[in-house]
């Protein structure tokens, strides 16, 4: 039995259940392939946008910084949304005339930075947990369907009253099919998942890097 003829003796359940595994691969795939265009635009953009903003830092052009950061060719960048942010909040105060003290201020700008990397952290990670939950459920999925397959087969033993080769096969095959099907849908999933999981840790820590960077020159800046 081919594939199609397989298909075709699938019983209504079996089929809803393939039907579920082939929706959880699309899924998986349709993230995975956003995620690294998206991991992608935010390691290069933030390549080329850290050197620009520290030497602007470094010249004491606050103005230039933010238009740096604010412009959409780093509209990617996990660093220029952090960098931004405290940019902001601290051109704020400077402009209201805030009478803050000077560990305030500083302190005001942390916690927009903080709020910030939150935020994009939480924004990098839009779409991740569904791989980990795929990873974990498809082969259960497809153990339904295992299960389903096992039954077809045991009626077909009580409907012919043998339990000859030609009686089980249909049953059998759709088991096996419905647990190939499963693994090869979780197993991606698995991968990929972890292989995002470990650029996120790596972008949270090239954020908290650059947090604590601008937390320092805001303090001798204000020293």
């Amino acid at each position: 039995m081919n594939l199609m003829d397989m298909w075709a003796a699938m019983g209504p359940v079996a089929k809803g259940v393939a039907f579920v595994l082939v929706f959880m691969s699309m899924w998986s795939f349709g993230v995975a392939i956003e995620r690294y265009y998206t991991f992608s635009q935010a390691r290069k953009q933030s390549r080329l946008y850290a050197p620009q903003v520290a030497k602007h830092l470094k010249e004491g052009r606050l103005k230039d910084a933010l238009t740096v950061s604010q412009a959409k060719t780093y509209q990617y960048s996990h660093l220029a949304k952090v960098v931004l942010a405290g940019l902001q909040e601290y051109q704020f105060q400077h402009d209201s005339g805030s009478a803050l003290s000077r560990e305030d201020l500083v302190d005001t700008v942390r916690r927009a930075i903080q709020r910030a990397t939150a935020l994009t952290s939480n924004d990098l990670k839009k779409g991740i947990p569904s791989l980990a939950t795929i990873g974990a459920t498809a082969p259960f999925v497809g153990l339904l369907g295992t299960v389903v397959g096992i039954i077809t087969a045991f009626q077909g033993i009580a409907a012919t009253g043998s339990g000859g080769l030609g009686s089980v096969s249909a049953g059998i095959s759709e088991a096996l099919v419905e647990t190939a099907l499963g693994l090869v849908v979780a197993i991606p999933a698995v991968w990929m998942y972890n292989y995002f999981t470990s650029r996120l840790e790596y972008f949270n820590v090239e954020m908290d890097n650059s947090s604590s960077e601008l937390v320092d020159y805001f303090i001798k800046k204000t020293a």
